[in-house]
């Protein structure tokens, strides 16, 4: 656990570096000094990810994003939606099974019981804000890396645990945080291919996700975003 928690803390000082250079990098490209008055819908990134999470099998998620504009100096806003779904892995299943085996076992003072939950699927559905700081590089491209916050709306499922408590334990709302980074590319216009990797913990489940997408915008460029020949 400490070492877990010294891991994390690792990941954080890094990404507050990164920070700290994105935001010398975004003043020096004139990204303009907004307010929260300026926050408005600009454009909708659409996307898909691999998610490697900690206790359910490799699965695949689909986003979408809203770009709202910048709330300070190179600092944009982005709230969304993701979805995934995917199996609980077999050793995760296991230990809960022993665990209900153990508690019927003790409940009704028998011998010993073999318990099977067969497949259980949890799937989650997720309302994302991250703000992140926002600078762009050599070619047009933007980058950014910031953090962020979510909630996320967990259903377990499964034919064996249909209707019963450890359905209910599966079925929760739960809080979580992650960090992130990624860029963006300008292929035509208002048109821009996004790529991003995050990290997102959310009670005792974490994830990896790297993702690709493709964003429409709907306003044009801010100071600091323009498109050089």
């Amino acid at each position: 656990m400490k070492m877990k928690r010294k891991r994390r803390a690792t990941i954080g000082v890094g990404v507050l570096a990164v920070l700290a250079g994105a935001a010398g990098a975004a003043r020096a490209q004139e990204l303009a000094d907004f307010d929260y008055e300026n926050l408005s819908f600009r454009g909708l990134d659409l996307s898909w990810s691999y998610l490697h999470p900690s206790r359910v099998e490799p699965t695949t998620a689909y986003g979408l994003t809203m770009d709202l504009g910048y709330l300070g100096p190179g600092l944009r806003i982005e709230p969304g939606i993701l979805y995934w779904s995917s199996d609980f892995k077999r050793s995760e299943v296991a230990e809960l099974e022993d665990r209900v085996a153990a508690l019927i076992r003790r409940q009704l003072d028998g011998p010993p019981l073999s318990v099977d939950l067969g497949t259980i699927e949890w799937s989650d559905v997720a309302l994302t804000l991250d703000a992140h700081v926002v600078w762009r590089v050599p070619y047009n491209v933007l980058t950014f890396a910031g953090l962020g916050g979510a909630v996320h709306f967990l259903n377990g499922s499964g034919e064996a645990i249909a209707g019963t408590f450890v359905e209910d334990l599966l079925d929760s709302v739960t809080a979580g945080f992650n960090l992130h980074t990624g860029l963006e590319v300008p292929v035509h216009g208002r048109f821009r291919l996004s790529g991003v990797g995050r990290y997102e913990v959310l009670g005792d489940l974490q994830y990896f996700q790297l993702g690709i997408g493709a964003k429409v915008m709907i306003r044009g460029s801010v100071p600091g975003e323009e498109v050089s020949p």
